[in-house]
């Protein structure tokens, strides 16, 4: 029989899947509850989920998702069209944490901006515009460290060119991979920057043969890679490497509709006190104004003020151009795509349709991963439930995404709740009710909080860098991990005797082959190779006397506590050990 295929909505309810596959949606409802999802005809499951069920379920069905007939503006490609005009490039920035990305960042931008960095490492992307020979640039400065990796790979495939950093002194590190990869999949071009130039030890052909051996060979040794040997302390080579992003550019004829309304995506998003919801968008077509309605996601509303990343009022932003803006009425989320629309009944309208066709708080919010994990479960599974507060949208997503990865066939993190901002009294009311501890990622606790807190016994801890946060919940899920039981071999004997035999007693002599005996003790019994029984030592005696220890060569006797008969013959072997507890961590 051959797979047939099936289109369906990205989202799908768990009824209409049933339909389209031709069974009975209790077959599919038991399924989904097998896999220890609690599942009602109107829940809504992802394409990815719903393959997975109905490869459990043996059906030959390969399903495809449908193809939407657009209900909102389309999202203008990043490709040429009629109309189009040259825009500035848009570079990603990567590598290995420390090996001076922000640092160089700080040189391109003459500010100095990296020290004020918790850990040294950048808390959520952060974008800027730059002039270099009277032409824009805009870098996105993107997370250096491995628990940002979701959030990397979407600064990615928002860009035209990668930078990769490499520290001229250490060389490729897993990151630096990473970032490579990342790039890969996102179809970009890549410059390399041999950075710390500056630094004793910095030996660039070592780097230089390193790319080679990861297929990207460099220019002058007959690849296609344009490298450059840079410092960020100094200032070596920061205008070459800024030229040689202008050729690539250049090459790459990257163009843009200025004159089609303005779309791009929302790359940071936070509350801010008197201000209400705070984006940055990158606008990648058209020209974004005050004043105009723009849907995101769910969030909609009138752009109120439009401000250069650095704080500067502007009265308009265009492709490539990132822009702070403010009007949303609610938070739209990192990655959104924006649309400006005719009005603010379409722009809510839009918002609404995209609320619906996301996971309501009440359906089922589970993607494929998240259910292979749990097809992979055992029944003994131990959770730690959190809730987890943060910023910026983007570094929300990215811690909770890290902490995904913490789990294993043992134990999981279970996000309880999650929310930007400060940590307020209804986080306190859930962690309490679930037995939650609250994580704070670059937010406060109010003091009125923290007494709630402390009389309701809830931990509220707060962090500022990252992978501090998720050392803290991998010692917290070690604590849920059942110990490992380990057994140690004291010494052997091989009975020369037996004295006496009873139920639950045996009374025996031998020789210590190996080690030391001592009392009391456990002791497996062994017949050649097959164990007979598990026993308990609980004496010894060399000659008429106790002992309680005996070394290898002496003779002794031994008494031994059993649970049923035990027909101990000469020649068997006896061996002692110990056996303890010792707990396992992640």
């Amino acid at each position: 029989m051959s797979e047939r295929t099936i289109e369906i909505e990205d989202m799908t309810t768990v009824g209409a899947l049933a339909e389209r596959l031709q069974i009975p949606a209790t077959k599919l409802i038991a399924e989904l509850m097998k896999n220890g999802i609690m599942a009602t005809i109107n829940e809504r499951i992802d394409i990815d989920t719903a393959q997975i069920i109905v490869e459990e379920l043996g059906l030959e069905v390969k399903l495809e998702k449908k193809a939407v007939e657009a209900d909102k503006p389309a999202r203008e490609k990043r490709t040429a069209s009629e109309n189009a005009k040259d825009r500035p490039p848009v570079v990603a920035v990567m590598g290995h944490v420390d090996h001076g990305k922000t640092s160089l960042l700080d040189a391109i931008r003459s500010a100095n901006v990296a020290k004020g960095e918790a850990g040294g490492i950048t808390q959520h992307i952060s974008s800027y515009q730059v002039t270099h020979s009277d032409r824009k640039i805009t870098f996105l400065d993107t997370p250096g460290h491995e628990a940002f990796a979701a959030l990397r790979e979407h600064g990615a495939q928002l860009t035209d060119l990668v930078i990769i950093v490499v520290a001229a002194d250490d060389g490729i590190k897993p990151q630096t991979l990473e970032a490579i990869r990342f790039a890969r999949k996102a179809g970009v071009k890549m410059i390399v920057a041999i950075n710390k130039m500056d630094k004793e030890g910095a030996d660039p052909n070592r780097v230089k043969q390193q790319l080679a051996e990861n297929e990207l060979m460099v220019e002058e040794w007959g690849g296609e890679t344009i490298a450059v040997e840079v410092s960020a302390k100094t200032g070596q080579n920061i205008d070459k490497l800024l030229d040689m992003v202008l050729l690539v550019a250049d090459v790459e004829e990257l163009k843009a509709d200025y004159d089609v309304p303005a779309s791009g995506l929302i790359i940071e998003a936070h509350m801010e006190q008197g201000r209400g919801s705070v984006a940055v968008a990158l606008v990648e077509q058209g020209i974004l104004k005050p004043g105009a309605f723009v849907a995101a996601g769910s969030a909609y509303g009138k752009v109120r003020n439009l401000e250069a990343t650095d704080g500067q009022a502007v009265k308009e932003a265009g492709p490539s151009t990132p822009v702070v803006i403010t009007g949303f009425k609610v938070l739209p989320e990192f990655g959104d795509e924006f649309s400006v629309v005719a009005s603010e009944k379409e722009a809510k309208a839009l918002a609404e349709k995209a609320k619906q066709n996301r996971t309501t708080s009440g359906g089922l919010q589970m993607n494929s991963n998240e259910l292979l994990r749990i097809i992979n479960r055992s029944n003994e599974l131990q959770e730690l439930n959190i809730i987890v507060k943060a910023d910026v949208q983007g570094s929300l997503t990215s811690v909770i995404d890290s902490l995904k990865t913490l789990d294993t066939e043992e134990v999981a993190v279970r996000v309880v709740g999650s929310g930007i901002g400060a940590i307020n009294d209804n986080d306190v009311h859930m962690a309490h009710t679930s037995n939650a501890i609250i994580y704070g990622f670059n937010v406060e606790t109010p003091a009125s909080i923290k007494q709630i807190a402390s009389r309701d016994r809830v931990a509220i801890r707060l962090y500022k860098v990252i992978y501090e946060l998720i050392d803290d919940v991998k010692d917290e899920l070690s604590h849920l991990l059942s110990p490992e039981i380990v057994e140690t071999e004291l010494g052997r004997l091989v009975v020369k005797g037996i004295f006496k035999t009873s139920k639950n007693e045996v009374i025996c002599g031998g020789e210590v082959t190996k080690g030391k005996l001592i009392a009391p003790a456990l002791a497996k019994v062994y017949r050649g190779k097959e164990l007979l029984a598990e026993v308990e030592v609980t004496n010894l005696k060399r000659g008429p006397q106790d002992a309680k220890e005996v070394f290898e060569g002496d003779m002794c006797g031994l008494n031994l506590k059993t649970t049923s008969r035990l027909a101990l013959e000469e020649g068997d072997h006896i061996e002692l050990f110990t056996r303890e507890a010792v707990a396992r961590s992640l």
